[in-house]
């Protein structure tokens, strides 16, 4: 099983026929990604050929889903337009929207998110890679060829270190993993991948990436003492960031002591978190666990 995205996923891409959206159309295709069709108001009613198989594109995302079924959109928007895309979604009846574009203004990702969820639409992003859940479906930007089907689950903030933890991890492989996009302002959280995570019975371990700034990796902590038992091992990035500056993204912002790396990393070593502190390490962690875990299941 995956959590949120499967083989069943019927997706459509907002943005399809610009130059990222084709892109990564064509990328997410070759993993096997069910794309039933683009949106663009504009060039409605033509198709795109992607290799071997001819996308059609519809004026409206209600349209869209009237003509294939389709439950998922993938947002390639630009950021001014952004917001609108999501709502209109939202409108249409999505169960799920994946905002990859980056830059889109705070308050518009306030408003979209607090809409979505009126609509019971859920939003992973905005300013993220997406999600896979290997072998089945991909919808974003994560390369799918660095990893494979397995038992881990994988939340993360970083996109770059959702890739490294794939790769790292490739010979054990993934149940899914969710790129939840590190502004101060998301839609789906780390505690609602762990919810899900915890659900799924053919995840094993679920590894958490977190960052520097926000409290988000405290309340997932909070959330694993109370909730979850299966086991967790974590990363945050930024342990060598200079107090006070903003890092990268921008929800990663230290001041004082509030949320910085060793505060998160205390907050989940305090619930039974292993905590690497480097993404290899962090992987040999995992490792241990699921021998540990193994182990135990044969002792």
């Amino acid at each position: 099983m995956a959590i949120f995205l499967s083989k069943e996923s019927k997706v459509l891409v907002q943005g399809m026929t610009g130059a990222e959206g084709m892109k990564h159309t064509r990328r997410m295709l070759s993993a096997g990604t069910d794309i039933v069709g683009g949106v663009n108001p504009r060039k409605a009613g033509r198709t795109v050929d992607f290799d071997d198989r001819a996308v059609p594109v519809f004026g409206s995302v209600r349209e869209g889903i009237e003509a294939t079924g389709a439950d998922v959109s993938v947002v390639f928007v630009p950021p001014a337009f952004a917001k609108a895309a999501v709502l209109e979604a939202a409108d249409a009846g999505i169960g799920l929207a994946v905002v990859i574009t980056e830059g889109i203004p705070v308050h518009d990702s306030v408003v979209f998110n607090a809409y979505a969820a009126t609509k019971g639409t859920r939003v992973i992003g905005p300013n993220c890679p997406g999600l896979i859940s290997p072998g089945e479906s991909n919808a974003g930007i994560i390369p799918a060829d660095i990893t494979k089907p397995g038992r881990i689950g994988l939340v993360s903030k970083s996109g770059t270190l959702t890739y490294q933890l794939m790769y790292e991890l490739r010979d054990v492989g993934f149940s899914t993993c969710v790129g939840i996009g590190g502004d101060p302002v998301v839609g789906t959280t780390h505690i609602d991948c762990l919810a899900a995570f915890q659900e799924d019975p053919d995840t094993e371990l679920i590894v958490l990436i977190g960052e520097i700034g926000g409290d988000a990796e405290e309340r997932a902590a909070a959330y694993i003492r109370d909730h979850i038992t299966k086991p967790v091992v974590g990363y945050i990035a930024g342990f060598t960031a200079p107090e006070g500056k903003t890092m990268g993204h921008a929800g990663a912002i230290v001041s004082g002591s509030s949320g910085t790396a060793q505060a998160k990393k205390k907050a989940l070593e305090a619930v039974g978190v292993r905590v690497g502190s480097t993404p290899t390490e962090t992987a040999r962690l995992v490792l241990n666990q699921l021998e540990t875990e193994r182990d135990v299941i044969h002792s």
